[in-house]
């Protein structure tokens, strides 16, 4: 019988996107003011907080909560940083960044995830004498339910997150994710994830919860929502988790789920556009991870069914998305002849003495002629650059879906033989 003792204390977790974007957040120095109370007063073991975009913000969180939490990291990637930060009593050991292939255009400024450099970010903690490896993330943002241009970007991401927890995990006692997803519970980005790393949703592991109904993170009665983010789900939606994974030598069980809901007391406006998570976790000690609700990837046919379905389904995401971003290449290239042509204009001009005179318009026409093709010439060529960077990246992560894919068929039709020898041995 599997030997278990409860460890001294229980493990609590805070999630919360800051909306930290100065000089275009609201009100953005108050609610850092008042996040970093509620972080003092509140006491959690370990918090992930993102959209912390500017530096000086995570500096002046760090020294307001040096006493109650005295170890910190702030990942630094793309232009203005990932915005990802953890604040944790125990001790940070070690950590580890990985930047997403893709995220977005450069040139859609109005939604700037490109210049964010989103990413995962991962920090080993010492929790109990355990070893804790703790992901904070934030994926790329839908800005249209119906249109989304971005899913393959965000199936893309959510592969590389699903992998990169899946080979950094290995050894780690605890794992635990959080972070803003942006995606619905059973969008495919989410099931990719889940269903690949055996990360479980503590909103639907939890023994209670309080907060938003059903969940929901992005809420239709919070200060800062805008409600066109909401349609159609007019009440709000649920895009940022805390998911955990225990190991054969500790089992986690979600006590508590908690969220924020919108007004703070005695406060004018919310923590944030995002409502805050916080999870108690319970870990156990035990032999037997199965117990006490543990669950583990298994090879059952179930299992490996599902995980194929859910891997082919993003592989027809990912060819879309390769197909459309192919179209894109092409129109760059279409781009770069027009340039071409454009540029040929002035030489003509020049070449041909019944075309040209020595006039100072002549020479001003000519020079701006020869300046737009250049321009229209750079773009096409940057764009061409551009989205042939996004056709490797997609191709590389169709082949590995493709490999994955294989494997999987290899170990169900091994398990189907194994259990059609097991059946004929019984009889």
């Amino acid at each position: 019988m599997a030997t278990e003792r409860p460890v001294p204390d229980k493990l609590r977790v805070f999630s919360l996107n800051c909306w930290g974007i100065r000089f275009f957040s609201q009100h953005c120095a108050q609610r850092y003011e008042m996040i970093g109370d509620l972080l003092d007063r509140e006491l959690h073991d370990i918090a992930l907080l993102q959209e912390v975009w500017c530096e000086r913000d995570f500096l002046f969180l760090k020294r307001k909560l040096s006493s109650s939490y005295p170890y910190a990291h702030y990942f630094k990637s793309g232009v203005i940083g990932s915005g990802l930060a953890v604040f944790s009593r125990h001790r940070i050991q070690d950590a580890l960044l990985y930047q997403y292939s893709l995220n977005g255009h450069p040139y859609m400024l109005r939604h700037g995830d490109w210049f964010g450099g989103k990413a995962v970010g991962l920090v080993v903690v010492d929790v109990f004498g355990l070893k804790a490896q703790v992901y904070v993330t934030h994926l790329h943002a839908e800005y249209s339910r119906a249109q989304d241009e971005y899913l393959p970007h965000r199936i893309v991401q959510s592969w590389e997150l699903l992998q990169f927890v899946r080979h950094t995990s290995s050894g780690a006692d605890v794992v635990i994710l959080g972070g803003d997803l942006n995606m619905h519970p059973q969008d495919l980005g989410n099931r990719l994830i889940r269903a690949h790393t055996g990360l479980r949703d503590c909103y639907t592991e939890t023994d209670t919860f309080d907060g938003c109904e059903d969940g929901h993170t992005l809420i239709a009665v919070n200060h800062f929502t805008k409600k066109q983010d909401l349609i159609p789900f007019e009440k709000g939606i649920r895009i940022d988790y805390i998911l955990m994974k225990g190991s054969k030598k500790v089992s986690m069980k979600c006590e508590s789920l908690s969220t924020t809901k919108g007004s703070v007391a005695g406060e004018p406006f919310p923590y944030s556009d995002h409502e805050a998570l916080t999870a108690e976790l319970t870990l156990l000690q035990s032999e037997d991870s199965r117990q006490h609700g543990q669950r583990n990837i298994s090879d059952s046919h179930t299992a490996v069914s599902e995980q194929m379905d859910i891997v082919a389904e993003a592989r027809a995401v990912v060819k879309e998305g390769l197909c459309h971003t192919e179209t894109l290449q092409a129109r760059a290239l279409h781009l770069m002849g027009g340039a071409l042509l454009l540029l040929l204009l002035p030489l003509l001009l020049i070449l041909l003495p019944c075309l040209c005179s020595c006039s100072h318009f002549s020479f001003i026409t000519t020079g701006l002629l020869a300046a737009a093709g250049a321009v229209v010439l750079l773009s096409g060529l940057l764009f061409y650059l551009l989205f042939t960077t996004h056709i490797k990246v997609l191709k590389e992560t169709e082949d590995q879906m493709k490999l994955t894919s294989d494997d999987l068929q290899s170990k169900l039709a091994g398990s189907r033989a194994s259990d059609f020898s097991s059946s004929d041995g019984s009889i």
